[in-house]
């Protein structure tokens, strides 16, 4: 696991201080995934947590990960199609109160990052298709979720990192590999910082 510190290039160390700050405010991360960190909000179905993020370093991370299914209209959805672009992965599901609250800055970033080739996808696998489109509907979603009440696609990533909580979103690098996972609601900010990270290694290449 890569620690963010000052031994770290100057990116990394303004994305620490971004996120330091950040970790400041109370984020909430959904129920019944969730580890038993942070305090159980009384009535509410739903636990605070810290958004706290994990990232991977290049020669730390593993297999490629491919997920498949259907969206809530029957289409197919597969992860490998955007190979060479970054996948941003979000766990949610339409009750979830920080998954309401997070979904202005998921839909800002899906529009602004398209033309850079980042790709968003959602993991539901709680809601009936009635619920989900609704939510779909009333924040204006424009990427395709995973209906995923049988599991199989949570399962898939749980094999690669622990999905602790919902939400949940996770940075798929260029190659398809892990790079980044926030626990709890994610701040447009941080998600912005966290595609630029995997960019610039692209870049790099």
């Amino acid at each position: 696991m890569s620690r963010l510190s000052s031994s770290l290039p100057r990116s990394r160390r303004a994305l620490a201080a971004l996120c330091a700050a950040g970790a400041v405010l109370v984020l909430a991360a959904c129920g019944p995934q969730d580890s038993g960190n942070g305090e159980v909000v009384v009535d509410q179905g739903y636990q605070s947590g810290d958004g706290s993020l994990r990232t991977w370093d290049v020669d730390e991370r593993g297999e490629s990960v491919v997920l498949t299914g259907t969206d809530y209209d029957g289409n197919a959805v597969d992860t490998s199609v955007f190979a060479g672009d970054v996948v941003v992965l979000n766990t949610w599901y339409a009750a979830c109160p920080p998954c309401r609250a997070e979904a202005q800055d998921l839909l800002d970033v899906a529009t602004d990052r398209a033309d850079d080739g980042v790709h968003l996808i959602g993991i539901n696998r709680t809601d009936d298709a009635g619920a989900a489109q609704a939510f779909e509907r009333e924040f204006g979603i424009t990427w395709p979720s995973i209906d995923d009440r049988n599991g199989k696609a949570i399962a898939t990533l749980a094999g690669v990192v622990p999905i602790k909580a919902v939400p949940t979103t996770v940075v798929l690098d260029q190659e398809g590999r892990v790079a980044a996972r926030v626990l709890g609601q994610i701040e447009k900010s941080t998600l912005n910082a966290l595609i630029d990270e995997v960019l610039a290694e692209g870049d790099d290449s």
